[in-house]
């Protein structure tokens, strides 16, 4: 019997909650600031700290502390399965948390990318697999057998694209932009007899942009060429226009030999979102977006699956994203936070795995919780609290991380200063 087992074997007589250290994900195009403040890890050197993993995933998980020690997360799960997750959880999703929590700093724009169905996660992992490539290989598309909807609240003003823009307001651009109405002269006729019927539409978006993720370099050179040159040379547009995050993405993304990256089309193609704080969307698989700048918490499946449209040093597989991709049109429903009890409030989704809520407690007030469905995990936010659970209790200030273990009830009691707290669970099955 290893330590591990015998620290969980020690905890399982009298299970608490699991206090945890999130894995800090360093990628080039994270900020320097806030990750490093929330975790109060000093950062002299500046290293960027894009993301921190509040989940089991093996890729990187958080650490938890059982007994004294700190033992990797999964394998913390893989000890005490039917404590910590619950059979519901573990029939459903087996031994291992159903979602991944995360923060995430954008400082410079994030790639062009979707995420896949859990139908074709499970059917590339397996090719892959089959093919013989290995798990960090940058040949591979699919990482693990999973999907990965997610959704995310934004902590500052946050900057995205999401989503092909309705079919009107890109003929409108293709008519304005003479570089882009060059790839599909006939758009606007072919729009009128789209009409308004879906699959018309959807076919319609499909094959213009496959025309603009297949198009020879040098035509997208000589479409894109003239337009970053004009934008180079006039005054620096607004935030709220696409021209600024094309001038951007040009001097972010240059390529070898002074190419240009295709994936500045889809700054046009998709809707350019502004979030205010608290404001969030939902992508579920095949939705196209783009994280742009700004500073967010975000949920999702415990997958780390993405198919890459450009803007990006990594792999594109356009035919692969082409398969995967939802070519609807239309405007993003931007989340709002629908009360679910009073100081807490729901962001709704229709995943099956995880729900997100977000926590805010005045000075010396209490919230009692459940961990119903499965497991739930509390990051604090801002603030401090005194959290209540079984016979445990303990103090947790900004930045701390617990994970409740399923079906325990918890009483959050805020401090002085009040407390904000974000919450992922497991939701229920419905009926």
């Amino acid at each position: 019997m290893n330590t591990i087992q015998i620290k969980m074997q020690q905890w399982a007589k009298n299970p608490c909650p699991l206090t945890l250290q999130g894995a800090v994900q360093h990628y080039a195009w994270g900020g320097t600031d806030f990750i490093p403040q929330l975790i109060g890890c000093e950062n002299p050197q500046g290293k960027p700290f894009a993301e921190l993993w509040l989940g089991d995933h093996p890729g990187a998980p958080a650490l938890a502390e059982v007994e004294g020690e700190w033992f990797p997360l999964n394998q913390v799960v893989k000890a005490a399965p039917s404590i910590i997750l619950g059979e519901e959880s573990r029939a459903r999703y087996g031994d291992k948390l159903p979602y991944l929590l995360k923060a995430l700093d954008a400082k410079t724009m994030l790639s062009i990318q979707v995420h896949p169905s859990k139908k074709r996660a499970e059917q590339g992992y397996s090719r892959e697999n089959a093919a013989g490539l290995p798990s960090e290989s940058p040949e591979r598309s699919y990482r693990d057998d999973n999907h990965k909807p997610e959704v995310h609240v934004a902590l500052t003003g946050f900057w995205m694209l999401h989503g092909f823009r309705p079919l009107e307001e890109i003929a409108d651009l293709l008519s304005r932009y003479p570089q882009f109405g060059a790839i599909m002269p006939d758009f606007g006729w072919r729009l009128g007899r789209s009409g308004s019927e879906p699959a018309a539409r959807k076919e319609l978006i499909h094959t213009l942009y496959a025309e603009v993720m297949t198009m020879p370099q040098l035509r997208v050179d000589d479409l894109l060429n003239p337009l970053l040159e004009r934008l180079e040379a006039g005054p620096t547009p607004l935030q709220s226009d696409p021209d600024y995050w094309a001038l951007l993405a040009s001097r972010t993304f240059p390529l070898p030999d002074g190419h240009r990256d295709r994936g500045i089309f889809s700054i046009y193609l998709l809707n350019l979102l502004h979030l205010m704080p608290g404001e969030g969307t939902w992508q579920p698989a095949g939705i196209l977006h783009a994280y742009l700048e700004g500073i967010n918490i975000e949920l999702m499946a415990g997958s780390d699956n993405v198919l890459r449209g450009g803007l990006t040093p990594k792999r594109v597989d356009v035919p692969e994203l082409l398969a995967t991709l939802d070519f609807s049109d239309g405007k993003p429903k931007i989340l709002g936070r629908d009360s679910k009890k009073s100081g807490e409030t729901c962001y709704r989704t229709n995943a099956k795995e995880f729900e997100l809520s977000r926590i805010d407690l005045l000075s010396n007030t209490a919230l009692l919780n459940i961990a119903f469905a499965g497991p739930d995990t509390l990051l604090v936010l801002d603030g401090d609290m005194t959290l209540t659970c079984a016979n445990d209790q303990r103090h947790i200030s900004r930045g701390g991380a617990v994970l409740i273990p399923y079906n325990f009830d918890y009483l959050i009691q805020a401090g002085k200063g009040g407390v904000k707290i974000f919450r992922a669970a497991v939701p229920p099955i419905k009926k």
